[in-house]
């Protein structure tokens, strides 16, 4: 479990193929500092184990179905990712509930810049549109934000906005984003859990 408070930013330094998907190493001092076998490190979004490190890299394992639905499937040597060590129990829930389960990714539609702000229009999966609300909370690679606009329900092409304070433009990748870049969605949990509850109400009747 995460909170989408990006802790550092590492970078990609090798990726090297294993059966049908990948393993990443990833130089992220903090992270590696600490980290042990078996453990749970979110790499822009995407929940990842930890099968070994150094004092500053680790490396994990990356199977086909999660290059088929997140950004990771595009990273290369030298690219730069959000990183976020599990949660531990009893610590401060600082952003939003956050499992590291990517539902699908975004394009950058539009960077609207501001004197200390930057505002993004990023495109939504039909499937995911009903479950962004405005003043709702995302996380966009790894990051937790709370969207401040979103297109209307009747749209031909969803898309939903979130405004980025300084400290996210410097802490995290979300700072360098152009239009046109990808990058991993999750929507929030408790939106997918109901969604689910009335799709079964709706087949069976209340129940």
């Amino acid at each position: 479990m995460f909170t989408g408070i990006i802790e550092e930013i590492g970078e990609i330094t090798a990726i090297t193929p294993s059966g049908d998907g990948w393993r990443l190493t990833v130089r992220a001092p903090k992270a590696a500092s600490d980290a042990v076998h078996g453990e749970s490190i979110a790499v822009s979004g995407v929940c990842l184990t930890v099968v070994g490190s150094t004092a500053d890299t680790f490396d994990t394992d990356v199977m086909k179905q999660t290059l088929d639905v997140s950004a990771l499937a595009s990273v290369e040597v030298g690219t730069r990712v959000n990183i976020e060590k599990a949660m531990p129990v009893g610590a401060r829930l600082g952003g939003h509930i956050v499992q590291g389960h990517v539902d699908g990714t975004g394009e950058v539609l539009e960077v609207r810049p501001g004197d200390q702000w930057r505002v993004l229009r990023i495109s939504l999966p039909a499937d995911l549109a009903p479950l962004v609300v405005d003043k709702g909370s995302i996380t966009v690679a790894g990051t937790s934000l709370t969207v401040s606009a979103v297109s209307d329900p009747g749209a031909p092409d969803a898309w939903f906005e979130v405004s980025l304070i300084p400290e996210t433009l410097i802490a995290t990748i979300l700072g360098a984003l152009a239009v046109g870049d990808r990058v991993n969605l999750e929507t929030d949990i408790l939106a997918r859990h109901v969604e689910r509850l009335l799709a079964f109400r709706s087949e069976g009747g209340s129940r």
